[in-house]
C-alpha cells in the first residue's frame, strides 16, 4: 500500500468514526445539543483544497451533505466548480470548525459551532489530509483558528493577499461566509469579486489540474 493510499484510509476511517460521534449530546460543554447529532464532512487523504467552515445549516443536516444550501450554491460560483467538482473528495475536503448544525438562535440564525467538537476532531482530521495545499477559512470561527485572533472579518479580508502570500504551508485564504446575510458586505466590497475571486479560481483551477 502506497503512502498516499494510506493516508487517504487513515482520513476515510477518522470521518467514519467522526460521523458516530455524540459528544454535543452525551458530554456538552453546556447545554445539550436538541437534536439528534448529524456530523458531515467530506474527503480523503488525496484532497488538495481544504474548505474549513463554520458549522452544517439545517438543510445539510437534512440531506446530508455540506453546503447542500444557497451558500452552497454561492460558494462554488466563487470557486468555479460546478457540483461534480466541489464534490469531489479527491479534491475538496470540506471539515467544518462544527461538524453537526448547531441549531437555530431566537432570531432564527445559526448558532455558533459547538465548542466540544475541534478539540476532539480537528487535529487529527487535519493530520491525515497531507496533500492539502490551500485552506479556505471561512467565517471568523475557521480563521481564529486557522490564523489566530486578529481583526474584525472585514479588517482581515482586506489583507488577504498578504495572508495568502505569506511563508505558510498549506497557504491560507480567508473568506466571508457564503450566507445571503452577508450580500450588503459584499455589494459594499466590490473588490472582493473584482479583486479576490478571479485569484481564487485561478488557485482552483490550478489544483483541479493537478498543479502542485
Amino acid at each position: 500500500m502506497t503512502g498516499s493510499s494510506s493516508r487517504s484510509d487513515l482520513f476515510l476511517a477518522l470521518k467514519a468514526r467522526a460521523e458516530s460521534c455524540r459528544i454535543c449530546r452525551d458530554a456538552p460543554a453546556g447545554e445539550p445539543l436538541a437534536h439528534e447529532p448529524r456530523p458531515i464532512l467530506q474527503g480523503t487523504g488525496r484532497a488538495r483544497l481544504l474548505v474549513a467552515s463554520q458549522a452544517p445549516g439545517i438543510r445539510a443536516h437534512l440531506s446530508g451533505r455540506p453546503f447542500d444550501d444557497p451558500s452552497g450554491v454561492r460558494l462554488r460560483a466563487w470557486l468555479g466548480l460546478d457540483e461534480a467538482g466541489f464534490y469531489d473528495p479527491d479534491l475538496v475536503a470540506i471539515v467544518p470548525m462544527g461538524l453537526c448544525f448547531p441549531g437555530h438562535d431566537a432570531q432564527g440564525g445559526d448558532l455558533p459551532p459547538r465548542r466540544e467538537c475541534a478539540p476532539v476532531w480537528r487535529a487529527p482530521l487535519l493530520a491525515a489530509l497531507p496533500r492539502i495545499r490551500l485552506i479556505l477559512a471561512i467565517g471568523l470561527y475557521a480563521q481564529a483558528f486557522h490564523l489566530g485572533r486578529g481583526p474584525a472579518l472585514g479588517a482581515r479580508m482586506r489583507l488577504w493577499r498578504e495572508i495568502l502570500g505569506g511563508d505558510r504551508n498549506p497557504r491560507i485564504l480567508p473568506l466571508p461566509h457564503p450566507s445571503w446575510r452577508n450580500s450588503g458586505w459584499l455589494k459594499r466590497n466590490p473588490w472582493f469579486e473584482a479583486e479576490l475571486l478571479p485569484v481564487l479560481r485561478a488557485e482552483v483551477a490550478r489544483l483541479r489540474a493537478g498543479d502542485e
